[in-house]
């Protein structure tokens, strides 16, 4: 017996010696390059990725995240579809409506499940309802999501596109346009361009939300090329738990998230302004169907509501609708209850 100790001893040692490589391969190992590009330039909704990126969810998952500002949905939605961008965070209806056309492109999660479009004129204009906005002037930013929206909204709500006027111009542009009362209203998020409207003047804002109009449709979400799904479905699992993470941490502490993005670029807004904008942000991540689930984890019915609404008054072809599970899938979301 006492001969069999130091064999092994021996034997325990090389096992040890054997595995030690393995395990510091693993550690050593490059974590994929990823690149997530947004649907704008950065403001409140964009917190919570930064706040994942500092706490090192997506360094959790193996994933080195650069994360990209856009020049809105539908720029983005290109960028992934030609994968110059691994992860696009964008409109989910406006991927839809290119998806339908050929777009190889899926959403993989939707962060927010009420829509926060709005149209919005400083409060003292006395626009109030959407019946008020007929002879007014909007400034748009062409390709972003709520000018490809804007046509659905004046449908629902009866109005004919010659009567309201249209000026175009980028963000910075369409702010100026209302502040110089070169235009009455612009279209914007209730998150957002309310609140730079509100700092900049000290004046109050009343926002005309679509999803007040039945307008109801989902918006902000993942989306990838449908490439990535086959070629390397892990990498898209591990994203969308690492930014499933990262929206939780948010959701409790909304003060953190705005500081890591304030940390990371300093120029991204004014802290208030920006806390402001994401508890605001956060309202919208669930419907009372989705309520007691995880982020992103989206009621396929509100897709299906989306579908039809894209159907009715958004322009979409009848022949091209398909089914919520065309344009979305749950398959590569964490566990909806569990972590």
């Amino acid at each position: 017996m006492k001969k069999l100790i130091p064999s092994l001893l021996a034997g325990a040692a090389a096992l040890a010696f054997a595995v030690a490589p393995v395990q510091a391969q693993a550690q050593n190992k490059p974590r994929d390059k990823v690149t997530l590009m947004l649907n704008w330039y950065l403001y409140s909704e964009h917190a919570p990725f930064f706040l994942g990126k500092e706490r090192g969810f997506y360094a959790d998952e193996g994933i080195d995240l650069d994360i990209q500002e856009g020049r809105g949905s539908a720029v983005t939605a290109q960028a992934v579809a030609a994968k110059s961008a691994t992860f696009g965070y964008i409109d989910v209806t406006t991927m839809i409506k290119a998806a339908a056309k050929g777009a190889p492109l899926k959403c993989v999660g939707v962060l927010f499940q009420v829509s926060p479009m709005s149209v919005m004129a400083f409060t003292e204009k006395n626009i109030r309802t959407p019946k008020d906005i007929i002879g007014k002037t909007i400034a748009v930013t062409p390709g972003d999501s709520m000018s490809q929206m804007w046509p659905l909204f004046l449908k629902v709500n009866h109005i004919q596109p010659d009567q309201v006027k249209i000026v175009s111009g980028d963000a910075q542009t369409k702010l100026n346009a209302v502040i110089n009362n070169q235009a009455d209203m612009l279209l914007g998020y209730v998150m957002d361009q309310a609140i730079k409207l509100q700092d900049a003047t000290g004046k109050p804002v009343t926002p005309i939300r679509f999803a007040d109009s039945g307008v109801n449709q989902i918006s902000s979400g993942i989306i990838v090329n449908k490439d990535l799904l086959t070629e390397n479905p892990d990498l898209v699992k591990r994203f969308m738990l690492a930014s499933t993470r990262a929206a939780e941490a948010a959701e409790k502490n909304p003060e953190a998230a705005v500081d890591a993005m304030l940390k990371a670029k300093p120029k991204a807004g004014v802290r208030d302004t920006l806390l402001v904008g994401l508890k605001q942000s956060i309202a919208l991540y669930h419907t009372k169907d989705t309520a007691q689930q995880r982020p992103f984890r989206v009621a396929m019915k509100n897709v299906n509501d989306s579908l039809d609404l894209l159907v009715q008054y958004g322009g979409m072809d009848p022949a091209t609708r398909g089914k919520p599970e065309d344009y979305v899938t749950l398959d590569f979301l964490p566990p909806a209850n569990g972590h």
